[in-house]
C-alpha cells in the first residue's frame, strides 16, 4: 500500500480535496482526493519498480502541479507525506 499525508504549513492544517494520481510508467494505477484529515490511501504496490505521485493542491496559487518519482524496491507500505507552504513543498519517506 502507498499513502500520504498533504499538509497545508501556511494554514497550520491537513490540506484536504488535494487531487493524487499514482503512476507505474505512463499506467495510472491508483487516485483519489485527500480526506478532511489531508490522508490518502492511494494504491497497492503490486511490483517493485519507478513509481510518480502526481499532487494537484487547490490551495496553492503557485504550485499546479507537484511530481515526485521513486524507486520502490519492496511491496510493502510506503507513505510519502507532503507539506506544502506558499513557494515551497517537501516530501519525505515517513512510517
Amino acid at each position: 500500500m502507498i499513502s500520504t499525508h498533504v499538509l497545508d504549513t501556511e494554514q497550520g492544517r491537513p490540506a484536504a480535496g488535494v487531487r493524487v494520481e499514482l503512476y507505474r510508467g505512463d499506467e495510472l494505477v491508483g487516485s483519489g482526493e485527500t480526506d478532511a484529515n489531508g490522508r490518502l490511501d492511494i494504491g497497492e504496490i503490486s511490483e517493485s519498480g519507478d513509481y510518480r505521485l502526481v499532487f494537484h493542491p487547490v490551495s496553492s496559487s503557485f504550485f499546479k502541479r507537484v511530481e515526485i518519482e521513486v524507486s520502490i524496491d519492496d511491496t510493502g507500505p510506503l507513505h510519502l507525506p507532503m507539506l506544502l507552504a506558499p513557494y515551497s513543498c517537501t516530501t519525505y519517506r515517513g512510517s
